[in-house]
């Protein structure tokens, strides 16, 4: 294949990369967020952990993939993003390292107050990738300084724009919606009453801040204009798609109720994407500086023996997570073996 075939392939691997990521790591985020107010019952929420505890490092691989995928197949991208982002990139790290250890340190003493703290910690790891997550693609499809080198000459603050803060507080809400619904399907019994009410109270933000969101977005970038489309009909499913929640929340339908908050991250992450593309980062300066797949991408060689090792990878991957999934399918109530 010709490079260009190979830049646009490996564009679409990243996206796919990405929207499998939030979708997945979407409901642990949010599972992590809603922890501390469903119930102080600390049996309750040990069975809320271990819903997502055989899940959650494996979803995370899906970000490590990502980050891999774009520092191989453009480096350049890889390079201005992970500078120009550092302090939230680091803040957002050090967050999930809190969150991975009080996975694991949580169960070590039945200390009322350790595992509180503990509970804390989950939800300060969760809450802030998952306000973090937004800001930062909030800011790449608005556009950033970029100079003429590729290098990001701005300053964190300049991060912390009206539309990047409204874009995370949404995603915030909408992966805390996709969480209590998905507690919806994995427990059992009063806990499952909880999770219930919870997720139908955390609906309307969810909703309103979306619709906000996709309206300024419309205003303030050219997004939906290169769609060809205004508003676009993936966006605009989106919004529907999470509409439709409550009232499936309403009629016990959990399963299409989680199926329409996963449509939802995933057409909204679809959309970031129709809209950059060829462009990975928008500059704000000059619209010539702006990165695209075709002047950050790696050689051809490299992405054709990349295409290689993917295409024989990415079905294993895929294969045995949803092995997992299915394993680990069933509800989990009062009277079930808990590990965390």
């Amino acid at each position: 294949m010709d490079l260009e075939t190979l830049q646009t392939i490996w564009f679409v691997l990243v996206a796919v990369l990405f929207t499998g990521f939030f979708f997945l790591e979407g409901f642990d985020y949010g599972v992590g967020i809603v922890l501390p107010f469903l119930s102080k019952e600390d049996r309750d929420r040990r069975t809320v952990i271990n819903t997502i505890g055989p899940f959650w490092d494996g979803n995370e691989v899906w970000l490590i993939t990502a980050g891999g995928a774009m520092f191989a197949a453009f480096p350049h991208w890889y390079a201005t993003l992970f500078s120009g982002f550092y302090l939230a990139l680091i803040l957002m790290l050090v967050a999930l390292i809190i969150r991975g250890v009080a996975f694991e340190f949580r169960s070590k003493s039945d200390n009322p107050a350790w595992r509180n703290m503990w509970d804390w910690g989950i939800f300060f790891g969760s809450a802030v990738p998952a306000l973090l997550w937004g800001i930062a693609f909030a800011n790449i499809i608005r556009g950033v300084p970029i100079d003429q080198s590729m290098n990001y000459v701005g300053g964190f603050l300049d991060l912390l724009n009206p539309y990047a803060i409204l874009c995370g507080i949404a995603s915030f809400c909408i992966f805390t919606l996709h969480g209590s619904v998905f507690l919806t399907l994995k427990t059992k019994g009063e806990l499952h009453e909880k999770s219930m009410s919870f997720a139908k109270k955390s609906w309307a933000p969810a909703t309103l801040l979306s619709f906000a969101f996709t309206v300024y977005t419309f205003i303030e970038t050219d997004l939906f204009a290169r769609l060809g489309i205004n508003p676009g009909i993936v966006p605009v499913f989106s919004v529907v798609a999470l509409a439709s929640v409550f009232f499936l929340l309403k009629n016990n339908a959990s399963g299409w109720a989680f199926a329409m908050t996963g449509i939802a991250i995933a057409f909204s992450t679809i959309t970031i994407f129709l809209g950059l593309f060829p462009r990975v980062m928008v500059s704000s300066l000059n619209p010539e500086w702006t990165l695209t797949i075709y002047n950050t991408s790696s050689s051809a060689y490299t992405l054709s023996i990349m295409s290689i090792v993917a295409l024989v990878f990415v079905p294993i991957v895929l294969i045995y997570q949803a092995w997992t999934y299915w394993i680990f399918r069933k509800r989990l109530g009062p009277d079930s073996e808990l590990e965390y």
